[in-house]
C-alpha cells in the first residue's frame, strides 16, 4: 500500500526506490547480507523522508526511525568521502546549528549582503560564475533574511490584555527565526488573541531535526537536552511550534532520550506538551476573526507540509482555521500532501528529482486558480515561492497563522 504514495517510486517504478525496497536493503544490512557501501548510501539519500509511506502503512511500521538509523549507520561507516562534504557538514551541523548566536551572526551577514545591494551587483556582474558549481547552483535559492530576527520582534514575556487562560512557550526555530521572523510574530499575536501568555526565549537552540535526519543522532540528543533545560515542560500548558518539519522531530524527544536516565521522564513530559500551533488553536477552540484579512474575497488553497501531515498527523486543523476566516473562498489543492521536493536539504542533495516534484506541485497550484496559497513549513514556503516565481505567477504564499493574524489586526486597525 505504500508504493503509490512514494514520490521516488512513482518517478522510477523501481522497487529499490520504494519504502518496501529500502526496508529490504536495511534488513539485509542488519542481517549482514549487505555491506554499507556507496550504493546503499545513495539510495538512502534518494529517499525524501516525507513519511507518506508511514501514513499509508496498515502495519504501523516506523519508517522514520528505520530511515534515520540507516543514515546514522552510513555516517558512522564514513561511506561518503570528500573534503568538501566533510567541511560543509562540519560548518553546518557541528558549528552553525549547534550555536544559535553564531547562526544569527551568519544570518546577519547574509542580510547585509542581500539588503545592501551587494547581491544585486554580484549577480549583475556575473561574479557568481566564479563560485564552485554546487554553490553557483544553490546561490539563487538562498533564503531572504528578515529585517529583524524573532528576538527583535517578540518580547520574552507577553500577556493578553484581558488576562491569560493559558501559559505557553513559543519555539522560534532556525530558518523560521532568520527568514520568517514575521511568522513568529504572527504566531505570538494569534496566541495572545486567544488568551495565552507567551514565553519566547530570546536565544533558542536548534531543535535537532537537521541532525536527526542527517545521521547525527548524538548531536540531536545534545540539542534535545538543551531544549528541555531551556523550557521545562511542567512550566507550561503547551510548547508551541509553527514549523511542520521541526515539530515532527520535536514531539519525539521521548524516543530520542529514552536511554538517558537524567532526561527520559522529562522528555516524555516534553512530548506530552508539544503542540503544533494549528493543533493547539483547535484544542482551545480558536476565536473566529470578525473581519477579513484582505480587502476583498480571495480564493485560497492549502499545501500540506509532509512532516506536519505524516509526521504529526495534523491535517484538518489548518483547514478548519482557514475556513473560519471571513472573506476566504477555500479550494482544495489536488495532491495537497504530495511532497513539493524541498524535504529538508533534498533540493540541495537531489536537485533534479526535487525540481520534478516542484513543477508537479506548481502545476496543481496554478490549476486551482487561487490568489493565495497557505503552507506551514519554511522549507515548503521557500520552495513553492521559487517555483511560482519561475512561472511568473503572482500567487502570494502565507503561513495559515499569518492569515489569522492579519484578520485579528483588521478588527482593531489602530
Amino acid at each position: 500500500m505504500c508504493l503509490p504514495t512514494c514520490p521516488t517510486y512513482d518517478a522510477t517504478l523501481r522497487e529499490r526506490h520504494s519504502p518496501r525496497g529500502r526496508i529490504a536493503l536495511m534488513r539485509a544490512v542488519a542481517e549482514d547480507e549487505l555491506s554499507i557501501g556507496k550504493e546503499f548510501a545513495d539510495e538512502m539519500s534518494y529517499c525524501l523522508g516525507c513519511l507518506a509511506c508511514q501514513t499509508a502503512c496498515p502495519a504501523g511500521v516506523d519508517y522514520a526511525e528505520l530511515f534515520e538509523t540507516a543514515r546514522a549507520d552510513i555516517e558512522s561507516h564514513s561511506v561518503n568521502h570528500g573534503l568538501a562534504r566533510r567541511f560543509w557538514r562540519w560548518l553546518t551541523l557541528e558549528q552553525l546549528f549547534m550555536r544559535p548566536q553564531l547562526l544569527r551572526m551568519a544570518g546577519a551577514a547574509l542580510r547585509l549582503y542581500q539588503h545592501s545591494g551587494m547581491e544585486a551587483i554580484v549577480r549583475e556582474l556575473g561574479l557568481t560564475r566564479l563560485l564552485p558549481k554546487d554553490l553557483r547552483r544553490l546561490e539563487p535559492q538562498s533564503p531572504r533574511m528578515s529585517p529583524l530576527f524573532s528576538n527583535g520582534l517578540i518580547e520574552v514575556h507577553e500577556s493578553p490584555k484581558g488576562g491569560a487562560k493559558y501559559r505557553v512557550a513559543l519555539l522560534t526555530g532556525c530558518v523560521q527565526d532568520l527568514a520568517f521572523s514575521d511568522v513568529n510574530r504572527d504566531t505570538a499575536d494569534v496566541l495572545l488573541a486567544n488568551g495565552c501568555s507567551v514565553h519566547t526565549p530570546a536565544v533558542q537552540h536548534c531543535c535537532g531535526s537537521l541532525h536527526g535526519h542527517n545521521g547525527e543522532p548524538e548531536l540531536a540528543r545534545q540539542l534535545a537536552r538543551r531544549q528541555i533545560d531551556m523550557l521545562p515542560p511542567d512550566s507550561y500548558d503547551a510548547i508551541i511550534t509553527n514549523a511542520g518539519g521541526c515539530g515532527s522531530h520535536l514531539r519525539h524527544y521521548g524516543k530520542l532520550l529514552e536511554d538517558d536516565p537524567a532526561y527520559s521522564e522529562r522528555a516524555k513530559a516534553w512530548d506530552s506538551k508539544l503542540r503544533d500551533i494549528h493543533e493547539w488553536l483547535a484544542q482551545i477552540i480558536c476565536r473566529p476573526p470578525q473581519v477579513a484579512p484582505f480587502r476583498s474575497t480571495i480564493r485560497l488553497s492549502y499545501h500540506d507540509s509532509c512532516h506536519l501531515t505524516h509526521g504529526q498527523k495534523v491535517t484538518q486543523q489548518p483547514r478548519m482555521l482557514l475556513k473560519s476566516v471571513p472573506g476566504i473562498d477555500f479550494v482544495e489543492l489536488p495532491e495537497s500532501n504530495w511532497c513539493c521536493g524541498s524535504a529538508g536539504v533534498y533540493n540541495i542533495t537531489q536537485p533534479a528529482q526535487s525540481e520534478e516534484l516542484l513543477q508537479r506541485k506548481i502545476d496543481h497550484i496554478l490549476g486551482t486558480r487561487c490568489d493565495v496559497l497557505a503552507t506551514a513549513n519554511p522549507g515548503c514556503h521557500m520552495q513553492v515561492v521559487r517555483g511560482l516565481a519561475q512561472k511568473g505567477a503572482s500567487i502570494q504564499v502565507f503561513h495559515p497563522v499569518s492569515i489569522l493574524a492579519r484578520a485579528y489586526r483588521n478588527e482593531s486597525p489602530n
